[in-house]
Order: structure tokens, then sequence, then C-alpha cells
């Protein structure tokens, strides 16, 4: 028999973060951002198997160069958000924001469904 601690421990061991960098060095506090922002998604929905964060710099005349992809994958889709803004902190931010609300919505469409049966 398994206890509830131990199902815990099994789950938390799927929910992993792949961060990957292009056209750019990150250093380790801008990685603990990434994983501290990014484990507020995990805390919405428990069944996200994986985030990949590719953090990027776009073209040099572009202001707004610090790009900020992540893509959650869930068992039967995924949820991809695509951010720029002039530094990484804010397109992290702004990713977590938008992929917060995707959560939410999709949670009370379930909620809802749940409900009206």
């Amino acid at each position: 028999m398994i206890s509830n601690e131990d199902c815990f421990t099994q789950k938390m061991n799927f929910m992993e973060i792949i961060i990957s960098t292009i056209n750019s060095k990150t250093d380790i506090t801008l990685e603990n951002y990434v994983r501290e922002k990014v484990i507020k998604l995990f805390n919405h929905y428990k069944t996200i198997i994986r985030a990949n964060v590719v953090l990027r710099e776009g073209e040099n005349g572009n202001p707004e160069n610090k790009q900020c992809e992540i893509r959650l994958m869930i068992p039967g889709y995924d949820h991809f958000v695509k951010k720029s803004t002039d530094v990484y902190e804010k397109s992290i931010s702004q990713a977590v924001e938008v992929l917060q609300k995707i959560l939410r919505r999709k949670k009370n469409r379930i909620i809802a469904k749940r409900y009206s049966n």
C-alpha cells in the first residue's frame, strides 16, 4: 500500500524545469529567478509534467530584445507563451502571468463542467 506521502513524492519527481539560452549567457541568479517564478505554475496546476524555458536575445536594433519562451507540457495538450521586453526578469514575469491566467481559466472550465452535469 502506498501512503499519501509516497504519492506526493512521486508526483514531485515528474515536475521539472528545463532552462536553455540562445545567443546569450545567464548567471545563477537569473536561473534561480526563473525557477522561483515557474514553480508558482506547478502550484496552480498539479498535472504539469515539465516546463521548458528558453531565454534568447533578439535583434540588436530592437529595444525589446530579451525574449522568454515558456512551454508547459501537460498530458493531452501544451501551453506556449512568448514575451519580449528590455530585461529578462520582466519577460519572465509577463510570461508566467499569462500562463497563470490560462491555467486559471482552464481550471474554472473544468469545475464549471463538473457542476453542470
